[in-house]
């Protein structure tokens, strides 16, 4: 396949997990901060929201590293635009894998501290993939 073909197959994955693991940040923190209704039903919606999120956006993530490391020639740093989009990836993908690997064993049986934990590396990885997206627009810019 050309690398054009690559180039439009890793634009439109990469969309994917960035709005996911966002949306799934702020479901989460919307659950933990928001006071819950008397059914208790709220939080637990936020957090179900927060959970199916952050693991559809760790699957979407897979395509979008598998189209990006052909686009690159596998290339795992690089130079320049792409070294700075590969510094924020990296991590942002280690931290989103985690993440959906940790919600899919523990589900809703998180201690509090555990969850207050898990919003955290949630939030890290939102910013990550922020920065990371960032970058990859610049490389599209620079070209």
């Amino acid at each position: 396949m050309s690398n054009v073909l690559w180039a439009k197959m890793h634009g439109g994955t990469t969309h994917f997990p960035i709005a996911l693991v966002m949306a799934s940040a702020l479901f989460d923190l919307a659950g933990f901060l928001l006071p819950d209704n008397p059914g208790k039903t709220r939080r637990a919606s936020f957090q179900a929201a927060g959970f199916y999120t952050i693991v559809l956006g760790a699957l979407g993530a897979f395509g979008a590293v598998a189209s990006g490391l052909v686009m690159s020639q596998g290339q795992l740093w690089g130079r320049g635009s792409l070294a700075r989009h590969h510094a924020f990836l990296w991590p942002a993908f280690g931290l989103l894998i985690g993440l959906a690997v940790w919600r899919l064993v523990v589900r809703d049986r998180a201690s509090s501290l555990g969850f207050k934990i898990y919003l955290a590396g949630s939030m890290l990885t939102a910013i990550l993939m922020a920065a990371a997206g960032y970058w990859g627009g610049e490389l599209l810019l620079n070209r």
